[in-house]
């Protein structure tokens, strides 16, 4: 095995927020891998400035194992750094570094494992799945799941390495998200029959939102393993108008959701653009080129407890970790079960420690990671 430390080094210092490109770690990585031999295949976004990265050792055979990370990071603005964010730190046991914890450091432990993988006789192959922007939606990871799917060897199962300190997560929240955008017309604010004010007509919108999310705590079981026990629905950003005797000829926001397995978000999200036909009428009476458009950005569906589980049954055999636990984030886990999958997330590090300023990775959780994938090996070897 390599040094997982000298790796993150390396992918650290690629800038990969989400608003730029990932392919100069895509490039390393491929190289990386290709080296050992590995049968590598890009993904590439529609406009082709990011990529997902599938790589695959051992041989042909349907049911092996994926290690899934993203590649992606959050933004570093405005945050407060004691270091170089895109440079590794070691200091006191910790590794600082943006994506340390989230998730660069899981990738980096994959990747000093695969010279083992490489070099093991494995009966089943390893599957190497790197993802773009998961941080906004995870977005680049479906086209990678459908393309590993339909092409050979198959897998069977997959491991998720987000951050929950070695820790088996079997399920977890999903992530729904939506723009809606309220195009009216401008007029003298004593001259409401003039125009039609956005912001005005955003608001029995943003209403009918806020009251859904508290559909949603009273409707949660009362034997809800998540923290919240219920989905929840946010609304994170907002803005329109000009001025406050201006009618607004614009107004947006961007709302999003949590959902529980339980919830029905595209229910929600149908509803919504009910509402927003009945607005935009109701717009139009005194502007009639006002205009409401819904659109959606994300849909990621929950990871739901699997009975019986086999990729749970691998993680806790790996990890001794017998409790049962869920978290209220969202991950790849779910698209990859909803693919057919049995999916489990564990990884290094603490959740508690990702998106903040001085963001790092414990080098036990490194370490802890390290023995995780070496017990794999000795599996699919044995």
């Amino acid at each position: 095995m390599n040094d997982p430390r000298d790796i993150l080094k390396t992918l650290v210092g690629f800038d990969t927020t989400s608003r730029n490109s990932n392919l100069d770690l895509i490039d390393w990585v491929e190289a990386y891998l290709a080296d050992l031999g590995a049968r590598t295949e890009r993904i590439a976004s529609g406009d082709g400035r990011k990529a997902n990265l599938h790589a695959v050792l051992g041989p042909e055979e349907d049911g092996g194992i994926v290690l899934s990370g993203h590649t992606d990071v959050v933004p570093v603005d405005g945050q407060d750094w004691s270091c170089d964010p895109f440079e590794l730190t070691a200091r006191e046991g910790r590794l600082y570094g943006r994506g340390t914890c989230d998730m660069k450091g899981f990738i980096a432990c994959a990747l000093a494992a695969a010279p083992g993988f490489a070099k093991a006789k494995l009966k089943k192959p390893v599957h190497f799945a790197f993802s773009y922007d998961e941080e906004v939606g995870c977005l680049g990871a479906p086209a990678m799941i459908r393309a590993m799917m339909a092409g050979s060897p198959r897998p069977r199962l997959a491991i998720v390495g987000e951050p929950t300190n070695m820790q088996v997560v079997t399920g977890h929240k999903g992530l729904f998200s939506m723009h809606v955008e309220l195009h009216g017309k401008e007029a003298h604010s004593s001259r409401v029959n003039d125009g039609a004010c956005a912001v005005t007509h955003a608001v029995p919108l943003m209403n009918f939102l806020y009251e859904e999310a508290q559909k949603l705590k009273d409707a949660a079981p009362a034997d809800s393993p998540f923290d919240p026990p219920y989905g929840t629905l946010t609304i994170g950003q907002m803005g329109g108008g000009t001025a406050v005797n201006i009618l607004a000829k614009q107004a947006w926001f961007f709302w999003l959701m949590r959902p529980a397995p339980w919830d029905d978000a595209p229910d929600i999200a149908r509803r919504l653009r009910e509402k927003a036909v009945e607005i935009e009428a109701r717009m139009r009476e005194s502007a009639p080129e006002a205009r409401v458009s819904v659109t959606q950005r994300s849909d990621v569906p929950p990871l739901k407890p699997e009975a019986d589980g086999e990729a749970e049954h691998l993680a806790r055999q790996l990890t001794g970790d017998n409790a049962t636990r869920t978290v209220s984030y969202g991950t790849e886990a779910g698209q990859f079960q909803e693919a057919g999958l049995s999916v489990v997330v564990c990884g290094p590090g603490s959740i508690e420690q990702a998106h903040q300023g001085d963001e790092f990775i414990e080098e036990s959780q490194i370490e802890a990671c390290m023995s995780f994938l070496g017990k794999l090996e000795k599996r699919l070897a044995g």
